[in-house]
């Protein structure tokens, strides 16, 4: 699926949040959505996902071989729960669900009104379960799961819906080192657009083909990796002063701060 954002603002209460945002994302790559803490990276991967209309712009997608655009607002809830995977910050559930029955959730948006349905799309929810490596799990209680097996588990259940394009909103954020580059390698190897909002700009650099900075609900920079990653926009959007180079064995970007 490609996705296209032309002059997207949203916002509440007379402030603007959003504001003016242009963006590609195209098939198969992987966006990685940078900046500071209240920059309006969740509402914007909300107004992508089809979660808020935006007050301004389009958001447009062509998810088939038609080359024909699609505005993606004007599809029904049905449609893009069943063509967007989207993973929340802080999903959680106070519902006493098993890891399978929490990958089941997926397959909702693909059910028919019969209560005979339900048992449909067994297939897709073992190969999601599979991808997300979560097939020893799936009888555990959600509630006993760690931070990064809960991760691995939403990961999968946005999988079951066999979806066109991946919204994620800091899914590194409460994971530890390990699970996060297991994470990011995992989404990476899926071959799927990805929009990821992400904090951390060494591993936006490791895992990511284009970068979209904001600041002030504003974007400042967009680009290949390269083009967009350099210390002059690290200072400029994050205030912090700090060094962009290449290492020496991997040849990717990374960033050493130094105040």
């Amino acid at each position: 699926m490609r996705l296209v954002a032309e002059g997207v603002c949203w916002g509440v209460g007379g402030r603007r949040i959003v504001d003016r945002v242009d963006l590609t994302c195209e098939p198969g790559t992987v966006t990685g959505l940078l900046g500071p803490n209240g920059s309006g990276k969740t509402s914007l991967l909300q107004v992508l996902a089809g979660l808020r209309r935006p007050t301004q712009g389009t958001v447009r997608v062509d998810h088939d071989d038609s080359g024909a655009e699609h505005d993606l607002h004007a599809w029904r809830p049905r449609e893009r729960a069943r063509r967007i995977g989207v993973l929340e910050q802080h999903a959680t559930t106070g519902l006493d669900l098993t890891v399978r029955e929490v990958v089941e959730l997926g397959r909702i948006p693909h059910r028919g009104p019969w209560p005979g349905q339900t048992g449909e799309g067994a297939g897709a929810i073992d190969r999601a379960m599979r991808i997300g490596r979560v097939e020893e799990l799936a009888d555990r209680q959600w509630q006993t799961l760690s931070g990064g097996e809960r991760q691995r588990t939403q990961l999968a259940r946005a999988l079951a819906q066999e979806p066109d394009l991946l919204v994620l909103d800091e899914p590194t954020n409460h994971l530890d080192l390990g699970h996060q580059l297991d994470f990011l390698r995992t989404v990476r190897g899926l071959g799927m657009t990805t929009i990821a909002a992400l904090h951390d700009l060494d591993l936006a650099a490791a895992y990511c083909d284009r970068l979209v900075v904001m600041a002030e609900g504003r974007v400042v920079a967009h680009g290949g990796v390269d083009e967009v990653l350099n210390a002059e926009l690290v200072e400029r959007v994050y205030g912090v002063v700090a060094q962009v180079d290449r290492h020496r064995d991997t040849g990717r970007l990374q960033v050493v701060w130094h105040r």
